[in-house]
């Protein structure tokens, strides 16, 4: 999580496009959600919620939509699988503009913070989120030894 947050708050400018940049933090929360247990997933949401507002611009909108995003795609992996790479794609691109949205209206709620580039915060990081967020998953899987596919077991008759 630590290396996701110095990547977005630094490096990740070198591949944005006309300003809209992917949210590694996001692709991060999603990852987290669908392929941990409930607790871990529920501390790691708030965590990289915390994260978001550390890198942003106020401390609170990110940290509670994330928060409850990641928790809410928890209960709700229990009803549908997300292990393709459509699925998880969809998955991104739907947390990133309900995270996007609730964010902003959390925001307003501080000090008068300008809501800056809407439709790129919108749709434009929760698309390229969802883009590259699929490709990804694998990599971090492996680096965190996470099995995200079950391996069939022959039985001998």
């Amino acid at each position: 999580m630590i290396l996701a947050t110095v990547l977005q708050a630094s490096l990740i400018d070198v591949i944005s496009v006309s300003g809209t940049k992917p949210d590694l933090l996001l692709i991060l929360l999603a990852f987290f959600s669908i392929n941990r247990d409930m607790d871990n997933a529920i501390i790691t949401s708030f965590a990289i919620g915390f994260a978001h507002d550390i890198i942003g611009t106020s401390i609170g909108p990110g940290f509670l939509s994330m928060g409850l995003l990641g928790t809410a795609l928890c209960y709700f992996k229990q009803f549908i699988t997300i292990k393709t790479m459509p699925m998880q794609a969809f998955t991104i691109f739907v947390l990133g503009f309900i995270t996007a949205y609730s964010s902003a209206i959390l925001s307003r709620f501080q000090a008068d913070i300008p809501i800056q580039h809407i439709y790129g915060s919108f749709l434009g990081t929760p698309l390229y989120s969802a883009v590259v967020g699929p490709f990804l998953f694998l990599p971090t899987a492996w680096w965190m030894n996470i099995q995200t596919q079950r391996k069939r077991i022959r039985t001998k008759r």
